[in-house]
């Protein structure tokens, strides 16, 4: 027999043609833009990818910063449309060093597009975006940032950065469906975008988007939306504005330094100190004797979420998960929980009360 306590999901009403529009001044809004807003049917990969395939063309010159698999997939994509691209990679797990990117610049003034990862969930590192882009700005390049782990997790300020591009997906700090994303473009970028072997008829085309439904009124979207993703994500964004933006970055700071502060008490060694990690996960290197398989399968204690980290350098990592819904003392603490079990498990005994008293001592502040 069917389970019958999915059929609410079935036979969903259409989304309102009319309140795709308010999506996107909603989502502009929490990216403090006025550029415009496409809000794309799937995975914010695919959004990455359309960016990409949609900007590439030989000719054009990118600098494109990786810090993590996604950042080596967009410079694959311009690769792949006949771009010039410098992929300038970070030490392995790292941010970028700001100096690595000044010095790229400098050595190549015609590179017209710089690429990059703001926070990345793969290692719990965050990239010092203001700083690119004003160095990017300088030098009238054109900026694409990856922000969709660190909306809602990090401040992001399209207008006042003068960032052209930014991708945002809802599934991470926003607490969203996974299913829908979106992109911010600039007036600059839509000139750029604007050429002769740009991808049309394909979902991979932002010229498509901006003609079927920018320029024919921001009515029903092209294609056949999926409604679940659409209710969601407007649900999601109730839920975000009642508790205020500043509230949800807010909450995820909180939870970082609560997480780290418990784990420095279980004399944990953190992969990146405090002003290079993200809010959105925090990554610890085991001890070389501690094996690493047996570790994450005893740290699966109800309510906690750790897993393995991911990309180059990150084989000794492990990441407490502190993003969204997450991003909650009683998230953290479940976390530092399963983190001490999964210690002791291994014959690393270690004071959890201690690190319970550090977690309690930032959220009693």
């Amino acid at each position: 027999m069917p389970d019958r306590n999915w059929s609410h999901l079935l036979d969903v009403p259409a989304f309102p043609s009319e309140r795709y529009a308010k999506l996107a001044d909603r989502l502009a809004a929490l990216m403090k833009t006025r550029n415009d807003v496409l809000l794309i049917q799937a995975e914010a990969v695919l959004a990455l990818e359309a960016v990409a395939t949609s900007l590439a063309r030989p000719g054009l010159k990118a600098l494109n910063i990786v810090t993590s698999p996604y950042g080596a997939w967009f410079g694959d994509w311009l690769k792949r449309g006949g771009s010039d691209v410098i992929n300038l990679v970070a030490e392995p797990g790292r941010p970028v060093a700001i100096e690595a990117v000044r010095q790229q610049l400098d050595d190549h003034p015609d590179i017209s597009v710089l690429s990059l990862v703001h926070a990345e969930s793969a290692t719990g590192i965050l990239n010092p975006l203001e700083d690119i882009i004003r160095l990017a700005r300088e030098r009238r390049v054109l900026t694409i940032v990856d922000a969709v782990a660190s909306i809602g997790g990090h401040a992001l300020n399209v207008d006042a950065d003068g960032i052209d591009i930014v991708v945002i997906g809802p599934q991470k700090s926003l607490a969203g469906p996974a299913g829908v994303s979106a992109i911010s473009v600039s007036d600059r970028a839509w000139a750029l975008l604007q050429h002769e072997s740009a991808p049309r008829n394909s979902i991979l085309s932002l010229l498509d988007q901006k003609e079927q439904w920018l320029d024919a009124g921001r009515g029903a979207l092209p294609g056949t939306p999926a409604p679940l993703e659409f209710f969601a994500l407007e649900a999601a964004l109730d839920r975000l504005e009642a508790e205020g933006i500043d509230a949800v970055e807010a909450r995820h700071r909180l939870a970082a330094k609560a997480t780290r502060d418990a784990l420095r008490a279980l004399g944990a060694e953190l992969w990146v100190d405090d002003t290079q990690a993200s809010a959105l996960v925090t990554a610890v290197k085991l001890p070389a004797n501690i094996d690493h398989s047996n570790f994450l399968q005893a740290a699966r204690l109800n309510g906690a979420d750790i897993g393995a980290a991911v990309g180059p350098g990150s084989d000794r990592l492990v990441r407490l998960n502190h993003t969204g819904q997450r991003a909650s003392k009683e998230a953290v603490r479940a976390n530092i929980k399963a983190f001490a079990h999964a210690l002791q498990f291994q014959g690393h005994s270690r004071p959890v009360e201690k690190a319970f008293k550090a977690l309690d001592a930032i959220y009693s502040l």
